[in-house]
């Protein structure tokens, strides 16, 4: 009986912060109505939306009291290694469907590069990397995450202002509720835009008066393209291109300040790969050297517009992946070099690599455990510190000799 006794107590403790829990939260919802209707929400939009919503608990970067905080989501932009993110299975697929789809949405592709200036394989690049040209079905209701993102995340005033953003989407009738998918983020429609990059950039182009990102392929992608444009997107040049880099390239150069035009990196030995001619623009560029693998896979000259995609996606496999997928839709194929087998460390022992070179003023960036651009430079300039071999690549043997050397900065 005691044993039954102490069972239910347990149970009602465990269940009661659950409840507490919701009640806040609809508390917080009904203190946001004023925010919504100084949007122009109506009350009945705002209620519908509303009505039995309930924070999901199982989405990442989410800060929960009582509960162990839980590591930043794992982007597989991070967690793979560049062979495994840039598949050639996944990319072979996604060329075939790029073909066929350009010639599909020819008219409406060639209108939108006349107005905006952006080839239209990047835009069929974006399409199928975001959502699989449609394919992929969004895991999550839009207005739940961000509602979720906006009580619990990480980043609750940007969240706050989109959750509102989405509300007003739902009363001017942009959407549907239930055609209001997302991913845990809030990004929605063929081409992942959260709410307020859709007021920002959403074009009518088929002409039916509305902007429909999410079923209009000539709408999803011409405001893909006006982002772009925003971005600072130049017309004519491509993202960037392979090279062959001189063996005895210094990888702590590779960052995107370290800038050149694309006809001195040629004079210092970094040949374009499969014999690439090279337009007179494009040789007076500014280019920066990315080495995603370090020593161990092909090399690129990045140019203005690689970063421009990047703001789409914060991720530099993701542009590669968009800027390969692009060049295969136009004709090309896989990357000169191959990938060699390279160890990805877990993001755990990333972040502590990153906490210990900040200590000794090597690396002045977030501490997220992503092995980007800044992490693997000042991992390079840690190597040459320690008389290491210098290839900017994080590996378990590098983490091991950190631990092993405490004290201030060499």
């Amino acid at each position: 009986m005691k044993f039954l006794l102490a069972a239910l107590i347990w149970s009602f403790a465990l269940v009661a912060p659950v409840f507490a829990a919701d009640a806040a939260f609809r508390q917080w919802l009904d203190e946001l109505w004023p925010a919504a209707q100084k949007l122009g929400v109506s009350r009945q939009t705002f209620d519908a939306a509303t009505r039995d919503l309930e924070p999901d608990l199982s989405l990442p970067d989410l800060i929960v009291p009582g509960r162990p905080e839980a590591p930043g989501k794992g982007q597989p932009e991070f967690v793979r290694t560049p062979a495994e993110y840039l598949s050639e299975g996944t990319l072979t697929r996604l060329t075939a469907q790029g073909r066929k789809l350009a010639g599909e949405h020819r008219a409406a592709l060639a209108g939108i590069e006349q107005r905006f200036g952006v080839p239209p394989t990047i835009l069929l690049a974006i399409w199928g990397r975001e959502t699989n040209f449609g394919g992929y079905r969004l895991p999550h209701n839009a207005i739940r995450v961000l509602a979720t993102q906006a009580y619990l995340g990480r980043r609750k005033d940007s969240f706050r202002q989109e959750f509102l953003l989405a509300l007003k989407m739902l009363d001017e009738g942009q959407v549907r509720l239930a055609d209001m998918r997302s991913s845990w983020a809030g990004a929605m429609g063929l081409t992942q835009f959260i709410p307020s990059d859709y007021y920002r950039y959403a074009v009518d182009f088929d002409g039916d008066g509305r902007r429909d990102i999410w079923n209009s392929v000539p709408d999803a992608l011409a405001s893909a393209a006006r982002q772009l444009v925003d971005k600072g997107w130049q017309k004519g040049l491509p993202w960037g291109f392979e090279v062959r880099a001189p063996q005895t390239v210094d990888c702590t150069v590779a960052e995107p300040t370290s800038t050149l035009p694309v006809a001195e990196w040629v004079k210092r030995g970094f040949v374009p790969a499969f014999g690439r001619k090279l337009t007179a623009a494009e040789l007076a560029a500014d280019a920066s050297l990315f080495l995603p693998a370090g020593p161990y896979g092909p090399a690129f000259l990045t140019l203005k517009n690689y970063y421009v995609i990047k703001e789409y996606n914060f991720a530099d496999l993701y542009v590669l992946f968009v800027g390969n997928l692009a060049d295969r839709i136009n004709g090309g194929g896989p990357f000169e070099m191959a990938w060699g087998k390279i160890e990805q460390l877990p993001s755990e022992q990333v972040a502590a690599m990153q906490r210990r070179m900040t200590e000794l003023g090597l690396y002045q960036d977030k501490i997220d455990g992503k092995a980007g651009m800044k992490t693997r430079v000042a991992l390079g300039a840690y190597q040459k510190a320690n008389g290491l071999k210098v290839d900017c690549w994080p590996t378990m043997a590098v983490v091991r000799h950190m631990q092993s050397k405490p004290g201030p900065a060499q």
